[in-house]
């Protein structure tokens, strides 16, 4: 595979309920890359995956607590979905502050099926173009996001896509924008 993103630092926020698909498949395809991913999370540990949001699949391992992280260690950030694992994330103030503080950076930020949530959270949607799942984009268009129905889009530094089917899409336009980050964008 492509070492295009050697010397690039990822980090992937999720909790508990996080679609098992929309974490591993980025997370893949990003150290296959040549990037270096670390999982956060609200706390250390493991988190619970599910497939379908209903069945147990498994866990991942967290490399740190997002309380722990800065935004200036990493080039980019992805927040998979899951129903559960943004609705965890937007309760807590430091993620929802990473999150903004990351889209505010102007570093890429790639958020899947029920992940904005988490970007609205943030406050940081308004008059943006956007896709997610179905089932979110009326939250989406309340907190200012202009919505369409495409797998994905990508407005700025925010790629957006809206479920597992769409994985393809949407990890070949995170490659691309962070291919076209500066390298060592991470301090």
């Amino acid at each position: 595979m492509s070492n295009k993103l050697d010397g690039k630092n990822i980090a992937i926020l999720a909790a508990d309920g996080v679609e098992k698909v929309e974490l591993e498949q980025p997370r893949d395809a990003l150290q296959d890359a040549g990037a270096r991913v670390e999982l956060l999370s609200l706390k250390a540990g493991e988190i619970e995956a599910r497939n379908h949001d209903l069945e147990p699949a498994g866990q991942f391992t967290v490399d740190r607590p997002v309380s722990e992280a800065s935004v200036a260690d990493y080039d980019g950030l992805v927040l998979p979905g899951g129903t559960v694992n943004p609705d965890k994330l937007r309760l807590d103030d430091t993620a929802v502050s990473f999150v903004r503080d990351f889209v505010d950076s102007g570093k890429p930020v790639a958020a899947i099926c029920h992940g904005p949530w988490t970007l609205v959270e943030a406050g940081v949607v308004a008059g943006r173009k956007m896709t997610s799942y179905p089932s979110i984009r009326t939250d989406l268009r309340n907190a200012g996001a202009r919505v369409v129905d495409e797998e994905v889009v990508v407005d700025g530094n925010i790629i957006t896509s809206r479920s597992p089917k769409d994985l393809s899409a949407f990890c070949s336009a995170l490659l691309k924008q962070l291919a076209q980050t500066p390298a060592g964008s991470a301090q």
